[in-house]
């Protein structure tokens, strides 16, 4: 890896529809008190209010570090200061950008977060959902599976050792957040109306039933592993049909960034499996 593979925290980046780029924040590291200011002062005063909201101490510092990343991380594609950033919610919740530039209104991004990391996907002119999860700190029953995944993905999972179920469980639940956050209408589309399958383990393949106004060939998928315990699996609309490059970036709001090496575990067709050649870093 050669210096120029970090970067300032202000230093512009390319983006077109032909890129996403994911960010990693393992947030439970941001303690030092200068840093936590320096986040801070990127917050509007709703966000500020929101954060002393929080009761738990990880939950403000998440949220802190979230409203931070996304100010910083979408000025580096758009010339404007991290302050200045406005949101509004769709009528499923999901916010979008109200800045009226136009680099900023071109720019597509979406968030997850989970016990001890942030991800956020950003590209241009493309709808894109993300997930990650902790699989370390949630169990889940069997019965949640019968209550959400469609009849096939639940007969799948029973034919499973059990020590493999937990896995393959969030297999399916990454892949069908990011889905459902691609189409930004949330728990609005029904879990069990649309199917993963697995034709082996590094592929994965969509099915749609026809009345939820949409078809599988429009969008592709990838899941890696970020960290030991955690799982991110991302949807992104397929456009013309290119293959879009994948970046992964890991960040300390407001101080750095710098490649991250990443591994494809399922990817939805075999010419989507190649990382990122600039993806040679190791997590700090």
């Amino acid at each position: 890896m050669t210096p120029d593979s970090f970067s300032a925290p202000g230093a512009a980046l390319p983006l077109d529809a032909g890129h996403i780029h994911i960010w990693l924040v393992f947030y439970q590291h941001l303690t030092e008190p200068a840093l936590l200011s320096s986040m801070l002062a990127l917050l509007n005063d709703q966000e500020r209010a929101q954060q002393l909201r929080f009761h738990f101490a990880d939950d403000r510092l998440r949220y802190l570090a979230t409203r931070a990343l996304v100010r910083s991380v979408l000025s580096r594609y758009a010339p404007l200061a991290p302050a200045d950033w406005r949101f509004t919610p769709n009528v499923y919740g999901r916010p979008a950008i109200a800045n009226e530039h136009a680099q900023a209104r071109s720019l597509g991004f979406n968030l997850s977060h989970t016990r001890g990391l942030i991800a956020m996907a950003v590209t241009r002119d493309r709808v894109l959902g993300v997930d990650v999860e902790n699989l370390t700190t949630r169990q889940v029953s069997e019965g949640i599976a019968e209550h959400f995944f469609s009849p096939a993905e639940v007969a799948e999972l029973a034919t499973l050792p059990a020590d493999r179920r937990q896995d393959r469980f969030f297999e399916y639940w990454t892949f069908k957040e990011a889905y459902i956050k691609a189409r930004g209408m949330g728990l609005s589309i029904p879990l069990d109306r649309f199917s993963f399958d697995f034709p082996d383990e590094r592929q994965v393949r969509l099915s749609v039933e026809s009345d939820l106004g949409d078809h599988a060939e429009r969008w592709r998928f990838w899941q890696f592993r970020p960290a030991p315990g955690y799982l991110l699996a991302l949807c992104a609309e397929r456009l013309d049909g290119a293959q879009p490059q994948l970046t992964v970036r890991s960040a300390i709001p407001t101080v750095s960034d710098a490649p991250f090496a990443w591994t494809p575990l399922k990817v939805s067709g075999a010419n989507d499996a190649t990382p990122s050649p600039c993806a040679q870093a190791a997590r700090p």
